[in-house]
């Protein structure tokens, strides 16, 4: 078997986000929707990004915020997403690097330009995404580096990047060279909009391909068509091996098989900003997961990384999260 180097490769969107405040009266004129992420061409980026308040700009993407959180807390990780080779694929190829992530995937010349998120942050803390997805979307199979896969621990994959055919393969190619080389493969769900998108493709990823699904309670009613929140769990109980369901403030539920735990939230004096909390609450997990933690310790990691995240604008730690850890009692387990 290939050498385990990495603890965590994440499959998602090379995106930088742009983030500025904002009032509840320009996300009305604008035509924002909080609590979503919707999908906008080229011109309404160009558009909006003119019409936005000061803010900023810093190398994003859901997996990638994923990776950096993992590499914050001590882990290893790895990263496949697609930028373009120009100066904002420069910098987020830095920026990746800098945080303690492996990244070389080949940029991709004479195509669109490196994809971005405009997130608007309203007083309430609840975001509105809109997401140029440009070479970000154009990634396929062809990008799975077979021995990266191998190396690693977990593959982890991101919905937001699923709107593609060429990325549906790429999904499938990754998740088949996981588990054909005995490791594992994680989902997020992402956004209920992804969900309603490709429900039907994503039921099938998770039956056939998924040990580790991540989703909040609205996604996941969303993927199995339920109205309560406990068909939804017995419904993903039959379908994979592990899913870890994020509730806001009433904190997490970690379930596989007959398992079941409850995660409180943490506690944080202020919610600044939530984008990105899902993401770190994954790397939190992922990290201690890896390292063949208890699910319970899991979910605990992913809480408190998620906790120091929201607790700030931006989706990266401006604090080391591996000391945050210990402060709580949570050590990663050696390799």
């Amino acid at each position: 078997m290939t050498e385990n180097r990495y603890d965590v490769l994440g499959v998602g969107n090379a995106i930088v986000d742009v983030l500025a405040r904002v009032d509840d009266a320009f996300v009305e004129a604008h035509g924002l929707a909080k609590d979503a992420m919707l999908l906008i061409d080229e011109e309404r980026a160009e558009a909006l990004y003119a019409a936005f308040p000061p803010g900023e700009e810093i190398s994003g993407g859901s997996a990638a915020n994923t990776l950096a959180g993992i590499a914050s807390l001590g882990a290893r990780g790895a990263y496949i997403g697609k930028v373009a080779k120009d100066q904002l694929g420069d910098v987020f190829a830095h920026d990746l690097r800098a945080a303690g992530v492996h990244y070389d995937t080949a940029p991709l010349e004479g195509g669109p330009a490196t994809a971005r998120c405009l997130i608007a942050v309203p007083p309430d803390a609840r975001r509105a995404m809109n997401t140029f997805l440009g070479a970000s979307a154009l990634i396929a199979d062809t990008d799975i580096d077979e021995e990266l896969v191998k190396a690693s621990t977990v593959t982890f994959l991101e919905g937001y990047l699923f709107d593609r055919p060429e990325a549906k393969t790429a999904f499938v190619r990754a998740a088949e060279i996981a588990q054909a080389n005995d490791r594992r493969v994680a989902l997020t769900l992402s956004d209920i909009f992804c969900v309603e998108r490709h429900r039907d493709s994503f039921r099938q990823l998770v039956k056939n391909h998924i040990d580790v699904l991540f989703a909040n309670e609205a996604e996941l009613k969303s993927l199995y068509e339920v109205d309560s929140f406990e068909e939804a769990l017995a419904a993903v109980r039959a379908e994979t091996r592990v899913a870890a369901v994020t509730r806001s403030e009433k904190g997490a539920v970690v379930v596989s098989g007959d398992f079941e735990v409850a995660v409180p939230a943490g506690d944080v004096t202020s919610v600044e900003d939530t984008t990105g909390a899902g993401d770190l609450f994954a790397a939190g997990f992922l990290a201690a997961y890896a390292r063949n933690m208890d699910l319970e310790t899991c979910g605990k990691l992913g809480v408190i990384a998620a906790s120091e995240i929201i607790s700030h604008i931006g989706a990266r730690p401006q604090v080391e999260l591996k000391a945050l850890a210990a402060s709580h009692g949570i050590e990663l387990a050696a390799v």
